[in-house]
């Protein structure tokens, strides 16, 4: 068997790893245009200047300058190349909703469908949002993963907590003024959650989403809950 010469094995490796430290500029470079050309008249994909309550009232979409805080990367790359509602209401529910005989019902012609990316291409915006991670808003390791029972999570999340009135957590069930939960675990990382949780004004100061003041306990509790939601356990019960 023919071994390379150590200098020379050096050398190769050297050149491999440049090749990928180029590859992965490109694709950066590359989402990044494609986000500038695609997806920034809709969402900030840097902290936005203005806090104030107008931007967010007229905020097209949600800010992505934390995304790489905030998403798990699979997830994002299939949704980017199929996506499907997140937000049954939009981005600001009274925007788009209609008075009828039976109460207010959502109006279809009012939302917008979101352009779908090539495979390519959502591989290369992905990477793109990965790397968008502002210091400040999430601390790793703060959600311990400790297991709750799934009855107990959802009479929590629902009952004791409410968040049922804005959130859905399985189709057809649940609040559709914020974005749905139901596959939160696919979605989401769990620090991102929890430290959202815990002050969505650091996120986004007019934001509507209450702060709760949980326990450190409930947070945890919480978190886990809504981790523990993926697509895969919709699928299992016929949802």
């Amino acid at each position: 068997m023919n071994l390379l010469p150590n200098k020379k094995m050096k050398l190769f490796y050297l050149f491999i790893l440049s090749l990928l430290l180029c590859l992965d500029k490109l694709f950066a470079d590359e989402g990044m245009e494609i986000l500038q050309r695609q997806c920034a008249s809709c969402h900030a994909l840097t902290r936005p200047a203005d806090s104030s309550l107008e931007r967010l009232w007229n905020r097209k979409g949600p800010d992505l300058y934390y995304a790489g805080l905030k998403f798990q990367k699979d997830w994002l790359i299939k949704w980017l190349e199929q996506p499907t509602v997140i937000r049954p209401a939009g981005e600001f529910y009274f925007k788009h909703i209609k008075a009828t005989p039976k109460g207010d019902e959502i109006d279809p012609a009012t939302l917008s469908p979101h352009p779908k990316l090539s495979a390519k291409e959502a591989e290369a915006v992905a990477n793109t949002l990965m790397s968008l991670k502002p210091e400040g808003l999430v601390t790793a390791g703060q959600f311990k993963n400790e297991p709750i029972n799934p009855t107990i999570g959802a009479m929590f999340f629902g009952k004791l907590r409410g968040c049922s009135s804005c959130h859905a957590t399985k189709e057809g069930g649940g609040g559709l003024s914020g974005p749905q939960l139901y596959n939160a675990g696919d979605r989401l990382q769990a620090d991102f959650v929890y430290s959202f949780i815990q002050d969505p004004q650091k996120f986004e100061p007019h934001i509507w989403m209450p702060k709760l003041d949980l326990a450190e306990a409930d947070l945890q509790r919480l978190t886990s809950y809504l981790m523990s939601l993926r697509e895969s356990s919709q699928k299992k019960e016929g949802k």
